[in-house]
């Protein structure tokens, strides 16, 4: 395989705060490959954000450190180099699409300015073809009457609307990276399948696409490949298909099955009791432990370690690597075991 267009090697990122360190991303590596849409996912609180925007160096330092850890785009170091080099690849090289336009975009300039000052910040360019880029952008994310639509200021715009004009600035440049950090939380389910429609479309094969969401249904629509995260760790990766065709590890099976599925209309739910650990106090071992039905002593007392389960496929659970290939299997308090299921599709029971 060629090598990746950015690859994360064991990153910890804490954030000061008064009550403590908060340990937001905890010894995290990933590679993300041209052409490839590779889905970022987990609860609210996790570290995906953290994650992500870490990569461009667009978390506010203070209260946030990257205390280790290295972070590169083609190679290139980018937790290391100095402020105004990254400048320079901002915008050019890492396109960022936030997951509120409504406080991403300036209040105070319209629409059509603000796209006109993404361009100009890498490129000079006479004003008539400063204009007609910026009409051209705001019909390629699909924005009716682009010259009428430029003079708009951002509360004249619905949430999609807002929404395309994040896409557009970002992608000005066509970057080589582009990470888009929940992009359609805000969004109806009608304009959220826009949206991705949208990106799917405008996605390079020369580009990668890193795309952070807490919904496993804009993962399946778009991701090639995924990353689960827990408590500010990689729980399990695997290519799209593979991860909900045979999910391993304990949180991702059951993140699927709190899925609506044909099998599930008209019931409750599953949910997944308990709640995240504080990050500010990590528990040892797994991290999952206190919410898990097949947690055992051992789970408490070291941490199983992302360790490969399958093809392109790492999980990080006992019971997974203790298990012959095709399932893991657990004993319960009498000793008896029990094959962890196997779902063969989205929604499942687990």
């Amino acid at each position: 395989m060629s090598s990746p267009l950015l690859a994360i090697r064991d990153l910890h990122v804490r954030f000061d705060t008064e009550a403590g360190s908060v340990h937001a991303v905890d010894g995290v590596s990933l590679e993300l490959h041209r052409g490839e849409v590779l889905g970022l996912v987990g609860e609210s609180g996790c570290g995906k954000s953290a994650l992500a925007m870490s990569v461009p160096r667009l978390l506010p330092m203070p209260p946030a450190r990257i205390e280790a850890g290295a972070i590169t785009l083609d190679g290139r170091r980018l937790d290391t180099l100095a402020p105004e080099a990254l400048q320079g690849l901002r915008g050019r090289r890492i396109g960022v699409i936030f997951q509120e336009p409504q406080t991403a975009l300036s209040p105070l300039h319209r629409v059509g300015d603000q796209i006109a000052e993404a361009i100009r910040l890498h490129r000079r360019l006479p004003r008539a073809e400063l204009r007609r880029q910026v009409e051209e952008w705001l019909g390629r994310v699909g924005i009716p009457e682009p010259a009428a639509r430029a003079r708009s200021w951002p509360h004249e715009l619905s949430g999609g609307m807002q929404q395309r004009i994040m896409i557009a600035m970002a992608l000005v440049h066509d970057p080589d990276l582009v990470i888009a950090d929940e992009p359609t939380t805000a969004l109806d389910v009608t304009t959220q399948a826009q949206v991705l429609a949208l990106m799917r479309s405008l996605h390079r094969r020369q580009s990668g696409l890193l795309l952070i969401t807490h919904d496993m249904g804009v993962i399946w629509e778009m991701a090639t490949r995924v990353a689960v995260m827990y408590a500010g760790q990689i729980v399990e990766t695997a290519p799209c298909k593979q991860l909900f065709g045979q999910p391993r590890h304990p949180y991702t099976r059951a993140l699927l099955a709190a899925l609506p599925s044909a099998a599930t209309r008209g019931k409750r739910l599953q949910a997944i009791p308990g709640q995240v650990p504080s990050p500010l106090d990590w528990p040892g071992g797994c991290r999952f432990r206190g919410r898990c039905a097949y947690a055992q002593p051992r789970c408490a007392e070291s941490d199983p370690g992302l360790l490969p389960c399958g093809d392109a496929h790492a999980c990080r659970c006992f019971l997974v690597h203790d298990a012959p290939e095709g399932g893991a299997t657990v004993s319960d308090a009498s000793g008896s075991s029990a094959a962890l299921p196997q779902p063969t599709k989205c929604g499942d029971k687990v």
